[in-house]
């Protein structure tokens, strides 16, 4: 065990000399700098410590230098993570130490060959750029405080006269300035080279998606949109990888014929997507004068072959006849294959010969033309079975999409919820460009635009309409998706309604939301491209509509038993729990915030007697019409509610008595104004109310419900059809003691 702890003392100190020994070299150099001991005369007749420091010099810089390369190149077993990693940290001191010491060195060397006046001072420079220009930013930072401190101890040695002094004035400028000037160049050719290398991968990734999309790989519109990005990474990845092996298949194929049959040049040629040019996508080829940029379809022997879709063999064709070379080639024969899929022409394979060097050649024979023909056959089959893979990736890709999309319909409580989760989900397995979801009301026959997304046209969001001749109440009333492909064909047909007609799109599908075999509204999706929901997507957008009107239904049966669980039956208003749950959460609030809320109790006067005179249906019909009057009185922020028989419980946001009283006074006044009808003639009620404020009066919720209630016990028993606040209350009672509730 003591050994144990001999051997890690042993290793800290050996790391700590490591550390610490090239720091006081180098302090004791920079001391022998500043003390002249290596000017001409002083090192020819001093003592030897000048030279027998300059020797350890040298040792520390090989030794830096091994170091470095050491950290430059990792070990197999520093690789393998049993050596001691190196840190950022640790290649930066190495880098600050060795370049201190080598300019540490070269101020030697200068203080040597005659100080401020040598003819060596270059060498400073070169290595000031070297540090500033090739290492991280703190290294080269570091080399040039160190070079200016040596250049100041070096004039402190050696500048005697004005004339040195100004000298080394002038040393200490050029040096900052040549610091600077490579600081300045570098970090401008730093982001021209960045900017070039981006510009580089942009072109190269573009290539790729181009011949992705010749190949059919991917969509040709495959989206911009930064939301489709996860998407678009994951189908660029997989066309990326199709092409490449591709590419592998069509080299291989196009060699394998070049030496089967002896040809010269055997070239692919394929249509680009206008029909106008032939793009060179492999070559095989003896020749270094076959074009590389893109030939006109119609050039030369290609325009037969393109034009007519059949083989074309010739005999001392022209230079004008193969336009896929650039200049004169000795070609005595040529064939031109159209490549054909599914009755589309897709390019040309074009094969020729040339004499060998003892100027024999071979026309081309009927068994090489059905080899050709084979041949193109060959690459298409290559090309399909990656279209097939990438094809089987995509819908693998979009169908854990929808999946995942449905289980987080199922999540959704609200009808909010419900859109915006819809919208999502769409996304991640079919683009488009507009989405908006109606809800139909049997009762009213009356259609209303629930949420839309995307390049919603204006007036459509909040939009109420009745059964029309429009494709949505189509849809609704048929129970079935419009129109039937998916393409918008007529531009001008109504979709919802006469003030938002057109949406300006080329595919547009509108299908039935469908729940308990009843429609319940519609889901609307459109795309600015054509053909964007063909039958694979239509069908994944049916299921999703399914779910969206149960998810829809499910979340209206959700509202409804929250608000039977949070609101009064009878009024409409909270219920004395849901009052208590708010209430406390109100006070929680006013506690982080330092606010104030009022609280108003209410009491409908006699209404008692008006159940007695009236009947108990009339008197539900006056608790009612306070509710309402109580509701339409208070603001989004406040809370009102039923706190229990003809008693009514407000909640005020932010406001203090005076505010208070002043809305019980509308409260008090609106209601006197209401008049009922009844069997026995028109009658009226009033109110009285107690207000109290937390925590100017109650310094808790019980509290301040009590002086609440006193306040109104005090309305009640002193005229009646009044509102009192409690500190009224509180200074009318003789003895000054706490009022008792006592109804």
């Amino acid at each position: 065990m003591r050994a144990s702890r001999l051997t890690r003392l042993g290793g800290r100190l050996r790391r700590l000399a490591r550390a610490a020994v090239p720091s006081l070299l180098i302090g004791a150099g920079a001391w022998l700098v500043a003390s002249g001991a290596f000017l001409g005369a002083a090192a020819r007749h001093g003592s030897p410590l000048p030279y027998g420091y300059a020797v350890l010099l040298v040792v520390l810089i090989g030794a830096r230098m091994l170091d470095r390369l050491h950290v430059a190149t990792p070990t197999a077993l520093s690789l393998r993570g049993r050596a001691r990693p190196i840190f950022a940290g640790d290649e930066a001191r190495l880098d600050v130490e060795l370049g201190a010491a080598l300019l540490l060195g070269a101020y030697i060397l200068i203080e040597l060959t005659g100080g401020l006046r040598s003819s060596l001072y270059p060498l400073v420079y070169a290595m000031l750029a070297f540090a500033v220009t090739f290492h991280r930013r703190v290294v080269g930072l570091a080399s040039v405080v160190i070079a200016l401190g040596l250049e100041q101890l070096l004039a402190a040695a050696s500048a005697t006269t004005p004339e040195l002094r100004a000298v080394s004035f002038s040393h200490l400028g050029f040096l900052s300035f040549f610091a600077l000037l490579h600081v300045v160049f570098l970090q401008a050719e730093v982001l021209r080279q960045r900017r070039a290398h981006r510009a580089e991968v942009g072109r190269a990734v573009e290539s790729l998606r181009a011949e992705a999309r010749d190949f059919r790989l991917i969509s040709a519109s495959l989206s911009a949109d930064p939301r489709q990005r996860s998407r678009e990474h994951d189908e660029e990845r997989l066309a990326i990888g199709a092409v490449e092996t591709i590419h592998e298949t069509l080299f291989y194929t196009l060699e394998l014929l070049k030496e089967s049959l002896g040809l010269h040049t055997c070239v692919l040629l394929w249509l680009d997507d206008s029909g106008e040019r032939l793009k060179i996508k492999e070559l095989v080829t003896d020749s270094d004068c076959v074009t590389e940029v893109p030939i006109p379809a119609d050039a030369g022997a290609l325009g037969t072959v393109v034009k007519n879709r059949l083989l074309v063999s010739l005999k001392d064709p022209k230079r004008s006849h193969l336009p896929y070379y650039a200049a004169d080639a000795p070609i005595d024969f040529f064939i031109g294959v159209p490549v054909m899929e599914d009755g589309h022409l897709r390019g040309v394979l074009c094969a020729d010969r040339a004499p060998d060097p003892s100027g024999n050649v071979q026309p081309f024979t009927s068994k090489d033309e059905q080899l050709l023909v084979g041949a193109t056959e060959q690459l298409l089959r290559a090309i399909r079975s990656e279209r097939v893979f990438a094809a089987v990736e995509r819908g693998k890709y979009e169908h854990e999409s929808f999946f995942a999309a449905l289980a987080q319909l199922n999540r959704a409580l609200t009808g909010d919820q419900v859109c915006a989760t819809t919208f999502q989900a769409v996304r991640e397995f079919a683009e488009f460009d507009f989405a908006a979801i109606t809800l139909f009301d049997k009762a009213t026959r009356r259609h209303a635009v629930m949420a839309a997304h995307g390049d919603v046209p204006k007036g459509l969001l909040g939009l109420e309409f009745t059964e029309n001749a429009g494709l949505v109440s189509m849809v609704v009333k048929n129970k079935h998706f419009l129109p039937a492909g998916g393409e918008l064909r007529d531009k001008d047909a109504l979709i919802f309604n006469r003030k938002v007609r057109t949406l300006s799109m080329e595919s547009l599908l509108i299908l039935p939301l469908i729940c308990a075999d009843e429609a319940i509204g519609s889901f609307t999706v459109a795309a600015h491209r054509a053909r964007a929901f063909g039958k694979d997507k239509r069908e994944m957008l049916s299921v999703l509509a399914n779910h969206v009107a149960v998810s829809l239904a499910n979340a209206r049966m959700y509202g409804r038993m929250e608000e039977m669980a949070t609101t009064d039956g009878l009024t409409g208003l909270l219920n004395h729990r849901t009052f208590q749950e708010r209430f406390s959460e109100m006070i929680a609030r006013a506690d982080r915030t330092s606010g104030r809320h009022a609280l108003l109790l209410t009491d409908i006067d006699h209404f008692k007697k008006v159940n007695d005179t009236y009947g108990h249906p009339v008197g539900d019909a006056v608790l009612r019409s306070v509710a309402q009057v109580v509701q339409a009185c208070v603001r989004k922020v406040d809370v009102a509610a039923r706190y229990g028989g003809e008693e009514f419980a407000v909640v005020l946001e932010g406001t203090d008595h005076k505010g208070a009283l002043m809305l019980a006074e509308r409260i008090r006044t609106e209601v006197a104004k209401q008049i009922f009808q009844s069997e026995k003639g028109p009658f009226s009620v009033t109110l009285s109310l107690g207000v109290s404020v937390y925590p100017d009066d109650g310094k808790d919720k019980a509290q301040a419900i009590s002086l609440a209630d006193q306040a109104l016990y005090y309305a009640k028993h002193n005229g009646r059809n009044r509102a009192v606040a409690w500190p009224e209350a509180e200074a009318a009672s003789p003895d000054k003691r706490k009022l008792k509730a006592v109804k």
